[in-house]
């Protein structure tokens, strides 16, 4: 799951809801390819994730936060909560889309397509470069401190970074940030189509050490912590599905548990603002200070996230002739109360 398609030629530039289940996937070729990958319920229907989407219910239905809509936003775009159920959120579309990539890879040696595109990737490369070589990976990160060292070292330690993409896709993301100097690289994504069209594209590049794996991340069976963890449009996704706002509660709570102390979040969404990241943020901040009297007592100290940097400007994207941005990313330094 790699985040939001491009939207075709002829569509508006902001379109009020994707087109139908049935207009995004044939009958044929990309149904025999979902079912190739031997496609499960959504997000999963392990018990675990069972209880998860029951606490995540509970939190929902027991909040009080103002919406997203109440603060002011950095786009006119409607706000996150105004954001309808689409096809794009279901994996089956992911699994149909990915086996229909990897058949072209195989077939043409086509890589599918960039999420986003290809400008906005490198701005986000280079942005996430320079945001990482001006700090301390590990622990030192979380005092603020940044390391003063020549740019003749940048490319030494970045190696040093753990980097776990989230809905990696086709895994084009992380090729890109290992041409940067990253090196110890991880992409998971729930689709095992999306894994193997990854893994042969990495290795016709070249980027064979480069780690993937089939994991979703609201289930994920992870248990290594990384310094750094780029979603580029994943959470997008995720807020697609028909459960989307529980969805999100899950994945603030899955994320949590991967970033290590000091660690940092990259998000980057074409569906939701800076500003409404910001408060979805504060939302789940909340929500684990609220919890913090009982974990005192097992002497632990709830994980929380602290604004750090945002990309002030992206490459304007032309849809249907109009011209216009819908892209915010926005780091999170993680912290400990």
């Amino acid at each position: 799951m790699a985040g939001m398609r491009m939207p075709p030629e002829d569509s508006d530039l902001f379109p009020a809801r994707p087109p139908p289940a049935s207009d995004l996937i044939s009958d044929d070729d990309r149904s025999v390819a979902a079912d190739s990958w031997s496609i499960k319920s959504d997000y999963g229907s392990t018990m675990d994730d069972e209880q998860r989407h029951v606490d995540a219910a509970e939190v929902l239905s027991s909040c009080n936060f103002p919406a997203a809509s109440d603060y002011s936003s950095d786009k006119d775009l409607p706000d996150a909560s105004e954001v309808e159920t689409s096809v794009l959120g279901s994996q089956g579309y992911w699994d149909a889309a990915y086996g229909e990539d990897l058949a072209n890879f195989h077939e043409h040696g086509h890589v599918g397509e960039t999420c986003f595109g290809v400008e906005v990737m490198e701005v986000l490369v280079t942005w996430t470069k320079n945001l990482c070589a001006s700090m301390c990976p590990g622990p030192n990160m979380a005092d603020d401190k940044s390391c003063k060292s020549e740019s003749s070292d940048s490319h030494r330690e970045l190696s040093s970074w753990s980097v776990l993409d989230i809905g990696t896709g086709n895994g084009l993301l992380l090729q890109e940030l290992a041409k940067q100097g990253f090196t110890d690289l991880t992409g998971i994504d729930y689709s095992e189509g999306a894994i193997e069209l990854a893994r042969n594209i990495a290795l016709r590049g070249g980027f064979s050490s480069i780690h993937f794996m089939v994991d979703d991340v609201l289930e994920t069976k992870l248990e290594r912590k990384f310094q750094l963890l780029m979603d580029k449009g994943t959470l997008d996704a995720i807020g697609l599905h028909p459960d989307g706002p529980i969805k999100r509660i899950m994945y603030w709570e899955s994320v949590s548990n991967l970033v290590a102390p000091g660690g940092i979040l990259v998000i980057t969404s074409s569906n939701s603002t800076k500003d409404e990241l910001l408060q979805e943020v504060d939302n789940f901040n909340q929500r684990r200070l609220g919890a913090q009297d009982i974990d005192q007592e097992k002497h632990s100290k709830p994980a929380v996230f602290r604004y750090l940097d945002h990309v002030q400007t992206y490459p304007n994207m032309v849809y249907g002739g109009a011209e216009g941005s819908r892209m915010a990313t926005i780091a999170f330094i993680c912290k400990s109360n």
